[in-house]
């Protein structure tokens, strides 16, 4: 295989406004710190995050032909990471995150893309076939890729985000893949069980912010992994730890751990990366993390 995992949709710009509380108060004007913007979204955070723990990855996405697709290009061929794309008129997405000074965030999203966008299936297709593993953004274009990767025979993975265990968006990518993971927040209590019951997923992590993450694996109890504070890393900006914790998950899961080796791989990634301004700008390394394995392990 030429690649670890291949990531498909998910990639766009953020913009950060550093607030001084959320929610915010009714007034006209509010100072707040220099804005800032970042490559980023959640198919390029796990892509991004895997690079970094030594993985080959590689992302296919749709973009714009627009200032922020440059970038988007620029920035892949400088990391040296594989990236296939197809240009829309709609652009590329982005986002304002809104971020308090205890790292809470609130993102203001804008998807773009229509309803209903679909793509060449070709954009994927070749790279699935060089994959070991894939990992399917909840774009709506993605889920046609999903099929291509089962018949493959591929593992698959996707991030359901705050799912709130009814919307028809996210049933195809929760019952196509082998390891879901969803946020806690807006869940449902039989959630979990529905994803378990109806889909081919073996194991399921709700990742719960500050009360870190519960694996639920098929036929087993359901494990509580705490979240970790970093004595020399502060809480400062909760954007891209999600992504960082799947990263961490997929390596440790790809070289062969038990699922709660990758779920502490991915509570020390996610951890880790709250602790830094901005959007995905200081990923976890592979030796970083095997440092703080041997810490808190």
């Amino acid at each position: 295989m030429e690649l670890d995992v291949l990531v498909i949709g998910g990639v766009g710009i953020d913009t950060i406004v550093r607030v001084p509380e959320l929610p915010l108060a009714d007034l006209d004007s509010i100072p707040v710190e220099p804005i800032e913007s970042y490559l980023a979204h959640t198919g390029h955070g796990v892509a991004l995050g895997c690079h970094l723990l030594g993985l080959q990855a590689g992302l296919v996405d749709v973009i714009g032909d627009d200032p922020e697709g440059e970038r988007i290009r620029r920035t892949y061929q400088e990391l040296g990471l594989p990236l296939r794309f197809a240009l829309h008129p709609s652009g590329t997405r982005r986002s304002v995150n809104l971020v308090s000074p205890d790292g809470r965030r609130l993102s203001l999203y804008d998807g773009r893309h229509p309803h209903g966008l679909r793509v060449d299936p070709n954009l994927w297709r070749p790279l699935i076939r060089r994959a070991e593993h894939v990992h399917v953004s909840i774009m709506d274009f993605a889920r046609d890729a999903l099929g291509d990767a089962i018949a493959a025979d591929r593992s698959i993975s996707t991030d359901l985000h705050d799912w709130d265990g009814r919307n028809e968006h996210h049933k195809d990518f929760a019952t196509a893949s082998d390891i879901v993971f969803v946020s806690a927040s807006s869940l449902p209590a039989d959630g979990v069980e529905w994803i378990l019951a109806n889909g081919r997923a073996e194991v399921v992590i709700a990742m719960a912010g500050a009360d870190g993450s519960y694996l639920h694996v098929r036929g087993e109890p359901v494990q509580h992994f705490p979240a970790i504070e970093f004595k020399d890393r502060p809480v400062v900006d909760t954007n891209g730890a999600g992504d960082a914790y799947v990263a961490a998950f997929l390596a440790r899961y790809l070289d062969g751990a038990t699922w709660p080796e990758a779920a502490v791989a991915g509570t020390l990634a996610g951890s880790w990366a709250c602790g830094s301004a901005g959007t995905h700008t200081n990923l976890i390394t592979a030796e970083e993390l095997a440092v703080r394995s041997r810490t808190h392990g």
